[in-house]
């Protein structure tokens, strides 16, 4: 692994720009940046469109490595070029932002409460790819949607073992069993699943280093002990549904967590707009979201 980036993000200031909508969510994607399916009739100019619309904010000048530690990256726009550079070494020569690939294949169907990853058997082909690409990390999610001990256990089990796959491979793993906001035991939910992930990262090696990406806890500093553990480099929030302001002021008040949005981050940027309107609404957000991750910086 790159030390340089690995202390980047281990400085925490800034935040992950999840940049890693796949197939099943790119159309909602493209429709919340104003382009509706009438605009492409295949995959192939669905993918182009993503890639223009995710071109247009890295090359932004609001995108810089001084707020954005790191981007998530789709598997389709890892294999892309921006600017005629590939999109990992564009992202790390040119902006500083640490680049990473999501590598889970979406989710099984549910069971026990909870949503495994669906197999990724490409996994070790697409991560000697992942290491030829200059990625720093990979990033996968499951879902809890209700406390189940058995269901938890099952999610961390499987986050843990696919991570140590990742961890041989020379890649640090971003684990994200995200719990659903709409759960309806969600702080139950989180207290379990905080004590399987403890367990779990306890049994790891000293040298060992993965990320988290959870949903924001409704006790605020639940996952404060994972973050402090020498062994984690990082633990992102997801927005999870809630929009910019709900997400950040929630943000705001755990200090223990850094954001990795998605939709939260591409909030209100169209295709509609001109350059210096997009610039203009990308670097708001950036700013939001930069404050609300590093407040906990001044609080330590």
């Amino acid at each position: 692994m790159d030390t340089t980036q690995l202390e980047k993000i281990r400085s925490g200031r800034g935040f992950f720009a999840a940049l890693d909508q796949s197939g099943g969510s790119t159309p909602k994607a493209l429709a919340e940046y104003g382009i509706d399916e009438s605009r492409y009739s295949n995959d192939d100019q669905m993918f182009d469109l993503v890639h223009q619309m995710r071109t247009r904010i890295v090359t932004d000048p609001a995108f810089d490595g001084e707020h954005v530690l790191a981007a998530i990256l789709f598997e389709q726009t890892m294999d892309r070029d921006v600017h005629g550079v590939p999109t990992g070494h564009y992202l790390w020569d040119e902006k500083q932002v640490v680049p990473i690939l999501k590598v889970d294949k979406g989710l099984a169907d549910e069971e026990h409460g909870v949503q495994l990853m669906k197999p990724i058997d490409t996994l070790d082909e697409l991560l000697e790819r992942a290491n030829q690409h200059g990625m720093f990390g990979t990033k996968m999610r499951s879902v809890i949607k209700d406390a189940d001990k058995d269901g938890v256990a099952a999610i961390a089990d499987q986050q843990f073992e696919v991570g140590a796959r990742i961890s041989a491979a020379g890649l640090v793993p971003i684990l994200e069993p995200e719990v659903s906001i709409t759960s309806p035991h969600k702080a139950e939910a989180e207290a379990l699943l905080h004590d399987a992930l403890r367990t779990r990262i306890d049994a790891l090696p000293e040298d060992a280093v993965i990320m988290l990406k959870l949903s924001i806890p409704t006790q605020t500093g639940l996952y404060a002990d994972l973050a402090a553990d020498p062994r984690v480099l990082q633990v992102l929030a997801l927005s999870g549904g809630y929009d910019r302001d709900e997400a950040c002021a929630k943000l705001v008040e755990d200090h223990s967590m850094i954001a990795s949005f998605s939709r939260a981050l591409l909030e209100g940027i169209s295709d509609q707009q001109s350059d210096e309107e997009f610039s203009a609404t990308l670097a708001a957000s950036v700013r939001q979201i930069y404050a609300a991750s590093v407040q906990k910086v001044s609080h330590d």
